[in-house]
C-alpha cells in the first residue's frame, strides 16, 4: 500500500454501515490514516442502525474508524456527520455539536473552492420506497446483504485461479437489471432537481451505493458511493476539482 499522505481540501465518504460483517473497516482505515483534509463530511449510513438491531457485530477496525475521525476532529479538521437512513437513531437529536469540530445534522450546504454551492444530503428522503413503503426498503436490504455475503464464497473461489481484484455479484446485478438501473437514474434527476429548486449549484449525496459525479440540467451531481464495494469518495482538490476517489486503485 502507498503510504504516502493524500492532502485534499475536502473528503466526502457515505455508506460505511459500521456493525456490519460487510463494512470494509480495515481499508478505510487505511484511507483515513492517510488523508489529511480540512473539512471531512460523513454523509449518512455511517452507523448501521437496521443491522446492530438485528445482529451485533462490532470489530476492532470499526471502533479505531471512528477513533480516528474523532482524532482528526481534535487536531482541527471540521467533520460534519449527515444523518442517513440507517442511522435514522440520531435524527431526535439533530442538530447537535460536539466540541468545536463535530456538527451532526439532515443536511449542509458545503461552499467550495470553485465558488460554488452544493446541498450536502443522504439522499434517502428522495427514494420513495425508503419513505414510504419501510417493508420494502427493509426487504431489499436483506437481500442486498444475502448478495454481499455470496461475494466472499466467489472470491475466494476466484482466488484460486488467480483472479485477486474483487469482483461484486450485488454490483453486477443492479448494474444489469433494467429496474435498478431506471431507479438509479430517477434518483439522480430527483436530487439534481430539488437542488436546484433550492438554489444551489450541485448536490452531494450517497444511498444508493454507486459513486458518480454528473451535470444534470446544469446541477452538478457527485455521489460518494460506498464502503461496503466500491471503498469510494468524493475528493475536492485544493485548485477545486471534485474527483471520486477509487481506494483499491490507489493502494
Amino acid at each position: 500500500m502507498n503510504e504516502s499522505v493524500l492532502n485534499f481540501r475536502t473528503v466526502f465518504i457515505s455508506d460505511l454501515h459500521l456493525g456490519t460483517r460487510d463494512a470494509q473497516s480495515e481499508h478505510l482505515l487505511e484511507f483515513i490514516r492517510n488523508v489529511e483534509c480540512e473539512s471531512l463530511y460523513l454523509v449518512g449510513d455511517i452507523i448501521d442502525g437496521w443491522e446492530l438491531r438485528r445482529n451485533w457485530r462490532w470489530s476492532q477496525a470499526q471502533s479505531d474508524v471512528l477513533q480516528k475521525i474523532l482524532r482528526k476532529a481534535r487536531k482541527g479538521t471540521k467533520v460534519y456527520y449527515i444523518i442517513g437512513n440507517h442511522d435514522e437513531f440520531l435524527r431526535p437529536f439533530l442538530p447537535m455539536v460536539m466540541g468545536d469540530n463535530i456538527t451532526i445534522a439532515h443536511e449542509k450546504v458545503h461552499h467550495a473552492l470553485n465558488g460554488r454551492s452544493y446541498l450536502v444530503v443522504h439522499g434517502d428522503m428522495f427514494d420513495a420506497v425508503t419513505m414510504t413503503k419501510k417493508w420494502v426498503a427493509h426487504l431489499g436490504d436483506r437481500c442486498y446483504l444475502l448478495l454481499l455475503r455470496l461475494n466472499r464464497p466467489i472470491n475466494t473461489i476466484r482466488r484460486w485461479f488467480g483472479k485477486y481484484h474483487y469482483w461484486s455479484l450485488s454490483k453486477m446485478v443492479k448494474q444489469s437489471v433494467k429496474q435498478a438501473v431506471s431507479f438509479i437514474t430517477d434518483y439522480e434527476d430527483v436530487l439534481a432537481s430539488h437542488a436546484d429548486e433550492k438554489g444551489y449549484d450541485g448536490v452531494i449525496c450517497g444511498h444508493i451505493h454507486h459513486a458518480e459525479i454528473k451535470v444534470i440540467n446544469d446541477i452538478e451531481y457527485l455521489n460518494c458511493g460506498d464502503w461496503v464495494e466500491s471503498c469510494t469518495a468524493i475528493i475536492e482538490h485544493y485548485d477545486g476539482r471534485f474527483e471520486i476517489y477509487e481506494h483499491h486503485k490507489n493502494r
